[in-house]
């Protein structure tokens, strides 16, 4: 185990391909870093960002087996943006799926956001197959933090909420949720690109402690903002986790699991109170609260906090 703190350098697959889910979705896959190392899965946000190149960099590759895919609907996975056949319960088949298809008994999971949703449900669903869990940002699907995102942010982000919300017409923005959904699943992409980028480059400008205008500009690109705003809609209409489905609740089926919990104290998109509720829940966990952070896992105390949880679990 070394000391580092930052980002591992750049690497590529040493193996990649396209999983056939059902008759409409495949999904991607990649491997990369040790063949014969210990499985670790990455698990991305959204839900429907897709995993890029940097997420491997979490990661010592002389360590570690790296596992990476975009989920149903993200990224390179196919087709883009398909709400269809899109639920949680696909996914975490998928990812079981996966598993089999790898020959891996079982991982360690790593996701962020709502890559935390994701990783906190399959290791509640499989606990078996869950060596330990490292999460960051914690989103529960609640309510209460999605109505958070449409209308809280405003708070402290208002000119970015002005420009999210001043995209609709006056008249639909009682409701942003039901108005923007219309729009992000009109076949015409003249209809849906826009209100992709708008609903994307608001999660992107309220996703860093200090304005990023990467970060935004990365948000606003067509793929990224179609898969990201499409999906996140789908899921936020109709796949809130109801009070029995509780995340917070099922935390006692993994608490014999390690874990570490890494969260901005100044997170905007998912704000510490989820990441607190589910520390009090599975107090066997680490909690690191960064204490000049936002949401971004390329914040750089976030980032920090990642890399040194990642190298700490190599003991687990």
């Amino acid at each position: 185990m070394t000391n580092r703190r930052d980002l591992f350098p750049p690497i590529e697959p040493y193996r990649a391909g396209q999983l056939k889910l059902d008759t409409r979705h495949k999904m991607y896959w990649e491997e990369s870093g040790n063949p014969r190392g210990r499985p670790m899965l990455f698990l991305h946000g959204g839900p429907g960002a897709g995993a890029t190149p940097v997420h491997r960099r979490f990661f010592d590759p002389s360590h570690w087996r790296i596992v990476i895919f975009d989920q149903r609907g993200s990224g390179r996975s196919a087709p883009l943006g398909e709400i269809r056949d899109n639920s949680t319960e696909h996914l975490v088949a998928d990812i079981e799926r996966l598993r089999h298809e790898l020959g891996i008994s079982e991982w360690v999971i790593f996701g962020g956001s709502w890559g935390s949703t994701l990783a906190l449900t399959y290791a509640e669903a499989h606990p078996e197959r869950v060596a330990g869990l490292i999460l960051r940002g914690i989103f529960l699907c609640r309510a209460s933090e999605i109505d958070w995102f449409l209308y809280g942010v405003r708070t402290v982000f208002p000119e970015a909420w002005r420009a999210f919300a001043g995209f609709l017409p006056e008249a639909e923005r009682n409701d942003l949720l039901a108005s923007y959904y219309r729009r992000l699943t009109d076949p015409d992409p003249r209809v849906h690109l826009p209100a992709a980028r708008a609903w994307s480059v608001y999660e992107g400008a309220c996703s860093t402690l200090l304005p990023n205008p990467e970060t935004v500009a990365a948000f606003g690109e067509d793929r990224l903002a179609l898969g990201l705003a499409r999906i996140e809609a789908h899921f936020f209409t109709e796949h809130l986790y109801p009070p029995e489905r509780d995340l917070v609740l099922g935390a006692q089926r993994i608490r014999h699991l390690p874990g570490v919990i890494v969260q901005g104290r100044y997170d905007m998109v998912c704000p510490i109170r989820s990441a607190d509720e589910l520390a009090r829940a599975w107090p066997e966990a680490e909690f690191a609260i960064v204490r000049d952070a936002g949401h971004s896992a390329m914040e750089p105390g976030i980032r920090e906090q990642l890399v040194l949880a990642t190298e700490r679990a190599k003991r687990w």
